[in-house]
């Protein structure tokens, strides 16, 4: 049985970000993502060909937009990120880390 919230059988580095693909099937694919303070690097915006429906499961982060708009998140809220809006993570808690369900999907 596995745990969506233990983390200690994780191979990692704190200092690392961790991707892991639960599942994906016909065009659909869903992650578990841990942050540890990590943030997307200031020169670089993800512009994905998928939607992603991301819900912050533990920790508080920020998402910035290339519009300008800046979305703030606790344990609970999630959002869908339409495919080709540019955006990326400008903050992540470290204490607790970061947990969040990403499910990506064509449109």
């Amino acid at each position: 049985m596995n745990n969506f919230f233990n983390l200690n059988n994780l191979n990692f580095a704190k200092n690392e970000e961790i991707t892991e693909i639960l599942a994906s099937s016909n065009g659909i694919r869903i992650e578990r993502i841990v942050s540890f303070g990590q943030t997307t690097d200031k020169d670089f915006w993800y512009d994905q060909t998928e939607n992603e429906f991301v819900i912050l499961l533990q920790g508080e982060a920020e998402i910035l937009f290339d519009s300008g708009a800046e979305i703030r998140l606790v344990a609970g809220d999630y959002l869908t990120i339409p495919a080709r809006m540019r955006h990326r993570v400008s903050y992540t808690s470290a204490n607790p880390a970061c947990v969040w369900l990403a499910v990506f999907f064509g449109e």
